[in-house]
């Protein structure tokens, strides 16, 4: 925890010699953790800013919302289509590039509106070690990632949110819906809100950390590795195909290896 410390005293250094940011705000871990240490070390001098989409579940933005709310910071939302830009919408493996750049320039405009010296993004240290396209478009737009300068990692933000009371601190891993389609495979708002409605079951039947991977017409469902064997039981399985199947997917599996960030990627990093 000293090291984990130490890091923090970083970030608060890096966030002090700021004299305001706009952060892109999701409502994860990673940037609650973040707006709660800028706003205290800026003194307040802190706009969190949310993109609400088709891409995003709306129960995220509304969590956004109350948290933001709850920390005393200003917050604005604003509206992206993603899907009207055939860069995005073919789901080529730039994807998240094209998502980021105009989001990216969508808040630098609302900076320079506001008279806010910097943008900020909550990318951490581990994030740097999958496929990452957005990246590139952060560093195109001077998008800062100061977690990422201080070397905090995922387990490190989680412990210091749990020391802080931050609500977030165990909160399962976030990513955007187009996430869970493999490249190639066109993304529409209805393959959206069926993955969405999918997953928002799978988290009502008590399941936590869950991604449900559109193949087409075939649904992969992971589910952290210790939690596997319930969706094999008869009636928990049952349940699952009979929803699955309503809402439009012909086949229904489960994912042996459990979830694991980033498991689209995997056949790029084969290549």
């Amino acid at each position: 925890m000293i090291a984990t410390q130490k890091k923090l005293q970083s970030l608060r250094a890096t966030l002090g010699r700021m004299a305001s940011a706009l952060i892109a705000y999701s409502g994860g871990v990673d940037s609650t953790f973040l707006l709660k240490v800028a706003a205290d070390v800026l003194n307040g001098k802190v706009l969190a800013v949310t993109a609400a989409s088709a891409i995003y579940p709306q129960e995220e933005l509304q969590e956004a919302r109350r948290i933001a709310r709850s920390l005393g910071v200003r917050h604005e939302t604003i509206s992206t289509d993603e899907l009207a830009d055939e860069d995005f919408s073919a789901n080529p493996p730039q994807r998240c590039y094209y998502c980021k750049r105009e989001l990216f320039r969508r808040l630098l405009d609302i900076a320079q509106r506001e008279g806010i010296a910097f943008v900020l993004d909550a990318t951490n240290l581990d994030d740097c070690s999958d496929f990452r396209p957005g990246t590139k478009a952060a560093k195109e737009a001077g998008v800062k990632s100061p977690l990422v300068e201080a070397s905090l990692t995922k387990a490190d933000i989680r412990a210091l949110s749990k020391e802080m009371g931050l609500p977030t601190w165990d909160r399962p891993s976030m990513a955007c819906l187009a996430s869970r389609f493999p490249y190639g495979e066109a993304i529409t708002a209805e393959k959206l809100a069926r993955v969405e409605q999918a997953e928002k079951l799978l988290r009502q039947m008590g399941f936590s950390q869950v991604r449900v991977r559109s193949h087409g017409a075939l649904a992969r469902i992971e589910v952290e590795a210790d939690r596997v064997h319930r969706l094999a039981e008869p009636e928990v399985n049952a349940k699952v195909v009979e929803e699955f199947k309503a809402l439009g997917f012909v086949y229904v599996t489960l994912d042996l290896q459990g979830y694991r960030s980033g498991s689209l990627n995997e056949p790029l990093r084969k290549e």
